[in-house]
């Protein structure tokens, strides 16, 4: 009898792979339409997607802004920012139009807190940048990761095994010694640099955690804060740009190439705010984050190789350690959802022997004279 258990049980507590093709149950058709191969793993075909249009369409408007700031002089960033937003609300509104996508309302309350964050963010990113050195403001980036850590452990309750940890910490150093030079350090600008992070993070947190808090998908949520993030920036652009180049978008001296590289600008930024939203919703704020830095990486490769950029050696070891850090925090995170995953389903087929075990057992006499 204690063999014929052990046999029936085998199956239930088999430990699979959900990364592993072979492992997977190949009676779920539906789950593997979803799924692509990338090398050894199975990756979900949207968040593959959201993933590749973050990247390509983040290191496109990239080249594109510092084409129209650096060679063309129009250096008002936060408030190109706002038109970036307006032009991404303008195309929602159209796409909701045609149907595109359902409508789903949100409370204003917590829509206008979000939206004014998200706002502010760039702002404080944008003053950080002004108030202190290159360098500085490059180490302000990267504190943003381990400080997105630490705030969805405390308050959010999400674990980061060591393994994740040390990949994070290797791709910050590579990150760190390809593109930080000099850290010149000053109190405003120190403490604009802290504004910085913690609007970043929190807002970032706030699109994966609205998403499923909500019950509403990341088009929505885009949908819904992109005008307030827009009149936000609106509001605060201007000053702020002001402030930062000593003049206005109104003193600018426009021509035609200056036009058609603000509207390719805005037109990208589409793709880029709304990746962006798909990616903190389907990963977290964390992997965001590390796809930033790829981004990162990949512009500085396409200056060396393409721009003819000066590249010392310290930039190519700083891009590949990175690099590494990155692919073992892909692989490391991985695990680590195969594991949940994996325990998951044990507590799952656990409750489901225990509802089995209560119906086949029989009911007192007592018991049936009462129900009769």
């Amino acid at each position: 009898m204690g063999r014929f258990r052990t046999e029936t049980k085998a199956p239930q507590v088999a430990r699979e792979d959900p990364w592993n093709p072979n492992d997977r149950d190949p009676l779920d058709p539906k789950e593997r339409k979803r799924l692509v191969q990338v090398g050894p793993f199975m990756v979900e075909l949207g968040t593959l997607g959201a993933l590749s249009l973050s990247v390509m369409s983040s290191v496109s408007i990239v080249v594109c802004n510092k084409y129209l700031i650096t060679n063309l002089g129009f250096t008002f960033a936060t408030t190109l920012t706002c038109g970036h937003l307006a032009a991404t609300a303008m195309f929602l509104h159209c796409a909701r139009y045609l149907k595109w996508f359902e409508y789903k309302s949100l409370e204003l309350k917590p829509l206008l807190i979000f939206s004014v964050l998200n706002g502010s963010s760039i702002g404080f990113l944008n003053l950080s940048l002004g108030f202190n050195s290159v360098g500085f403001y490059q180490m302000t980036k990267l504190g943003i990761i381990p400080f997105t850590v630490i705030l969805q452990s405390l308050f959010y309750n999400k674990r980061f095994s060591n393994p994740v940890k040390a990949t994070l910490g290797l791709l910050l150093l590579g990150v760190g010694v390809a593109t930080v030079t000099d850290l010149q350090l000053n109190f405003v600008g120190s403490v604009l640099s802290g504004f910085a992070v913690v609007t970043t993070c929190v807002s970032q947190i706030w699109t994966n955690t609205m998403q499923k808090k909500h019950n509403i998908g990341s088009t929505q949520l885009l949908y819904l804060s992109a005008p307030y993030q827009s009149l936000t920036l609106f509001v605060i652009g201007p000053p702020l740009d002001n402030m930062l180049t000593g003049m206005t978008i109104l003193d600018f001296e426009y021509n035609n190439t200056v036009i058609f590289f603000i509207i390719l600008s805005c037109l990208i930024a589409i793709l880029v705010n709304f990746s962006t939203f798909m990616v903190i919703g389907k990963c977290d704020a964390v992997t965001y984050q590390v796809l930033g830095h790829l981004k990162t990486c990949l512009v500085l490769g396409f200056g060396f190789l393409v721009l003819g950029n000066p590249a010392s050696w310290r930039n190519i070891s700083g891009i590949l350690i990175a690099l590494i850090g990155m692919v073992a925090y892909a692989h490391c995170e991985q695990k680590d959802a195969a594991k949940a995953k994996e325990q998951a389903d044990i507590e799952s087929n656990k409750d489901s022997e225990s509802a089995v075990a209560l119906r086949k057992v029989p009911s007192s006499p007592s018991v049936r004279r009462g129900e009769s």
